[in-house]
């Protein structure tokens, strides 16, 4: 992954664009705001309005991910974590490729930061369990199983580029649409699908339903490959190894966002190609799901999740660029700022830090929390409490110059 201080500013401007760092930093925000509980908001019903409560509905759906189909603002971390991966590499090859390195010194750097990502990923994983867990469908594995690949696209031209996504997905689906259907008496629930699922498709669609597709028959075999407390059936949210092949389409697209920002062209040409990629990446990820050619699922990346995703990227980050680099309208952005210039510390963060200080918060402050706040607001206050000391943390980062780059 790039570190934020590695990009330079856009070919036109002596400056850094905030907008990558702000955007990094709300994407981190909403994975560490996690410990925040906004779930237990659907607990307020005693006393509350219906229009509140449909707002605590609203809030909680977009601080969760849906359940297979669909997306919601929670569903984008990931992808807009892939995305600015792609859109960082843009500048970090031109700046190395000027100072005059080597490809071949630029791959094996490549290479070394793939194998970190994905040794990182499992390490976080693993941590409380045993003994190794080997899983490779978080989000630091998944980018570091295609970023040495991504590597080697840095360099080619925008249809290039354009080619290699449409590529990408094409294949994806079908591979997936080349494995067989599900057998009308598949046992769903060996599989841990619950007999109430509602999610299933029906016809074509059910190429991708959960756990009964492609990527969940690779990783029966794929994970049994290595040391297991029992063997591999199943995951039971759905997710899959297979999925950093459309994730590095999703790397892609972000490449092709930093391309059109290194390019000397005026702001209001870069704003219609940045809305014309969002708007064809949207209109074609809708037509897939709604006719049933490919439903749009994050869990296993389906290339309608790929371009739906994509698309939103585009729109967002053009939003942030417009205001912070173009408008240079940066007063509001220190907070995000802290957290995105330094991503790799917020991620590990939220995995060793979040229990232990959790716990000293209720050890030696849980009576007082009891006594102010009702019992669905306790966790959310304490989540609160976390998150601020996580931010100071960070801030103290970044006012020492400490950054964490791999």
């Amino acid at each position: 992954m790039v570190a934020a201080s590695e990009v330079p500013a856009a070919c036109s401007k002596n400056r850094r664009l905030a907008s990558i760092d702000v955007y990094r930093g709300m994407v981190m925000f909403l994975m560490l705001a996690e410990v925040l509980h906004w779930n237990r908001l659907r607990e307020f019903k005693d006393g509350v309005s219906p229009w509140i409560q449909s707002v605590f509905e609203w809030v909680s759906f977009h601080t969760s991910h849906v359940e297979w189909r669909g997306c919601s603002l929670h569903d984008m971390i990931q992808p807009s974590f892939s995305f600015l991966v792609g859109t960082s590499l843009a500048f970090s090859y031109t700046k190395r490729v000027a100072s005059g390195q080597s490809w071949g010194k630029m791959f094996l750097h490549a290479c070394w930061r793939s194998l970190i990502l994905i040794f990182l990923g499992v390490f976080l994983r693993s941590l409380g369990k045993p003994q190794t867990n080997f899983t490779f469908d978080d989000t630091l594995t998944q980018i570091g199983l295609g970023y040495w690949i991504l590597f080697m696209l840095a360099s080619l031209s925008m249809r290039w580029l354009i080619a290699t996504v449409a590529l990408i997905l094409l294949l994806t689906w079908g591979a997936f649409v080349a494995f067989p259907l599900p057998a009308s008496e598949f046992d769903y629930a060996s599989v841990g699908v619950p007999t109430t699922w509602t999610h299933h498709a029906d016809g074509f669609g059910a190429h991708w339903n959960k756990n009964s597709n492609l990527a969940w028959a690779f990783d029966t075999w794929w994970m049994n490959l290595f040391p297991r407390e029992k063997p591999f059936l199943f995951s039971g949210g759905g997710y899959s190894t297979l999925s950093f092949v459309p994730t590095l389409a999703t790397m892609t697209l972000g490449l092709i966002a930093g391309s059109l920002l290194r390019q000397e062209m005026s702001e209001s040409s870069r704003s219609f190609y940045f809305l014309i990629a969002a708007a064809v990446c949207l209109s074609v990820a809708w037509g897939l799901d709604h006719f049933g050619i490919c439903p749009i699922v994050k869990r296993i990346w389906t290339p309608s999740w790929t371009l739906w995703s994509g698309g939103l990227c585009f729109v967002w980050f053009l939003a942030l660029h417009w205001l912070c680099d173009t408008q240079e309208f940066t007063k509001w952005t220190y907070f995000w700022t802290v957290i995105g210039a330094n991503s790799i510390a917020a991620y590990v963060m939220s995995w060793t830090l979040e229990k232990p200080t959790h716990d000293a918060i209720e050890r030696h402050f849980g009576a007082l929390l009891d006594s102010i706040a009702v019992e669905p607001v306790q966790p959310m206050l304490t989540g609160a409490i976390t998150l601020a000391l996580f931010w100071c943390i960070l801030r103290w980062m970044y006012r020492q110059g400490i950054f964490v780059r791999i």
